[in-house]
């Protein structure tokens, strides 16, 4: 190293080491914000939706739906199963419909929860705007017939499991902050959900 480049680099150590003890610790740090879920999931950005030919559909959207219809299947898979616990009874009326052939409760269903879910995670374009019953209504079968009956703790840990492995299944690894924050935003709805 050459005499001209230790004293190059020893004034940038001591002007480095003046900076940082210079600085003022009460001065508040600009910290990072961290995006909302829906901009995680891919937000505003806009590409093409492969269940609508010709349409654009934001990518955050997207991605809930894709979530949400994944959560549908795992649903319809337990009930087939016929296993003990499974949740048939909260879906039997919807279920009715579908095996007779009527799916258009369930695509509503499907549009509202991919709704709800864009619109309380940060997707704030009119697209996602949620007009469906609140939480307690809509999990209540006095007040939504397609609902069959009240969910208990259990039910909804079974539910919070498939929509767990639903966003697995889309690319959202169950180790990272974002899987940590969509499991949060499921449980803050378990009170209002959980009825009996």
């Amino acid at each position: 190293m050459t005499k001209f480049s230790k004293i190059a680099l020893f004034a940038l150590v001591i002007g480095a080491s003046v900076f940082t003890s210079c600085s003022n610790d009460d001065d508040p740090q600009p910290v990072a914000e961290t995006p909302s879920i829906y901009a995680r999931l891919g937000g505003t950005t806009l590409v093409a939706d492969p269940d609508n030919a010709g349409q654009m559909i934001e990518k955050g959207r997207l991605s809930y739906r894709k979530v949400v219809n994944t959560t549908v299947g795992l649903i319809v898979a337990d009930v087939q199963s016929n296993a003990s616990g499974n949740l048939s009874a909260h879906f039997a009326p919807l279920l009715g419909e579908v095996g007779a052939g009527n799916t258009t409760n369930l695509a509503i269903l499907v549009d509202n929860l991919t709704d709800f879910f864009s619109f309380n995670t940060g997707g704030t374009n009119a697209v996602n705007t949620y007009s469906g019953l609140s939480m307690v209504a809509a999990h209540n079968p006095a007040t939504n017939p397609r609902m069959g009956v009240k969910s208990t703790t259990a039910n909804y840990t079974k539910f919070e499991g498939y929509v767990g492995a639903a966003a697995v299944q889309n690319g959202v690894a169950a180790n990272t902050q974002l899987y940590a924050d969509v499991v949060a935003v499921l449980e803050s709805l378990r009170a209002p959900i959980v009825q009996q």
